[in-house]
């Protein structure tokens, strides 16, 4: 055989695809929600595509090997995706407005499988008591809800940012 690994690389590549459709098809709000039943499926998955990846090859190469190709496709789709709309659009989702004016979309919430609970969560973290308040509340495409309420003085940072901004200040 002129490369020993071309197995494992095909195999890799099916399994990231394979990945990828299954994510894109069960949703982006799984992903920003994990939960303990969520963390175990994941790791589960995991081993469980493993040996579809390396089949019977089981040495530190052939696992180098899949990690690596692994890599490669994800920094190939990713510059793809910079790249050319369609296949951004293919693979991304695109944000989705869930409040605007203080008039929920209910048709968006439930097809998002967005609870009453779930969206009054967002609002508590961004210190907005009732939805009149929220100018445009929006899932984005990392499963966040993002929310900007109709008194600009209220407006409260992205969890990202907090995380960041208390970095930042334990380094001071």
């Amino acid at each position: 055989m002129a490369f020993p690994y071309l197995d494992i690389v095909l195999r890799s590549i099916a399994v990231y695809f394979f990945m990828t459709i299954a994510l894109r098809v069960f949703g982006k709000k799984e992903l920003s929600q994990l939960n303990t039943a969520d963390v175990i499926l994941i790791l589960l998955i995991s081993n469980s595509v493993q040996n579809a990846m390396v089949g019977p090859d089981t040495s530190l190469i052939g696992g180098l090997v899949a990690a690596l190709v692994l890599f490669i496709i994800n920094y190939i789709i990713k510059k793809l995706i910079r790249r050319y709309k369609t296949i951004s659009d293919l693979l991304l989702d695109k944000p989705q407005v869930l409040v605007h004016d203080g008039k929920l979309d209910f048709q968006t919430l439930s097809r998002l499988d967005i609870s009453d609970e779930e969206l009054k969560e967002a609002m508590r973290e961004h210190g907005i008591e009732y939805f009149k308040n929220i100018k445009l509340a929006m899932l984005e495409i990392d499963g966040t809800i993002s929310i900007i309420s109709e008194d600009q003085k209220n407006l409260k940072q992205t969890h990202y940012k907090r995380k960041h901004n208390r970095k930042n200040l334990q380094k001071s």
